[in-house]
């Protein structure tokens, strides 16, 4: 079980929205709900370091969120914010069902066959919109995209930091 001090990376400030300090933010959470409930963000400084804000409000605008901060009212109050990484604290984030998981707690897994066979580790993931899409880093330059669908994926083990997948037919050799 995850620490609820744990912070995660949910996104990015991808741009200023209108002129009254709202900012236009890129999701890495897979859900788009998880920024409607947020009550603070953490971002990410120049030199490092975090920079607590309270959430004012987050609304989705198409692929987009829209975060409004508190004492931010004026677009000239957030430039500096564009192309910094956004964070949450793990308790923040509201739970999800048996058999769903956040983006955060499958990047690094192990990937391996129901055989046994290691394929590599998942390093990204990408939202087709019908179902996302595992990219799996094995040796070398091998890169294997496994599609997120339950006959695929057969199970995730976050504790031991695994997944056991059932490929289709011919796809390691695409």
């Amino acid at each position: 079980m995850s620490s609820g001090n744990q912070t995660f990376l949910i996104g990015k400030v991808s741009a200023t929205h209108g002129v009254r300090g709202q900012l236009r933010i890129t999701s890495f959470s897979g859900d788009m709900d998880s920024f409607m409930a947020l009550r603070s963000v953490m971002i990410k400084k120049p030199g490092g370091g975090m920079e607590t804000l309270a959430v004012a409000e987050a609304k989705a605008h198409g692929k987009k969120i829209i975060l409004s901060l508190k004492g931010y009212t004026d677009i000239n109050d957030v430039l500096h914010l564009v192309g910094r990484e956004i964070y949450v604290l793990r308790d923040q984030l509201p739970l999800l069902s048996d058999g769903e998981y956040y983006w955060c707690d499958l990047l690094g897994l192990q990937v391996m066959t129901e055989d046994g066979d290691i394929l590599g580790e998942l390093v990204d993931i990408i939202s087709t919109g019908s179902n996302d899409v595992y990219v799996v880093h094995g040796g070398g330059d091998k890169e294997i995209l496994i599609p997120a669908l339950d006959d695929v994926v057969l199970d995730v083990d976050t504790v031991a930091g695994r997944m056991t997948v059932s490929l289709p037919e011919g796809l390691l050799d695409l």
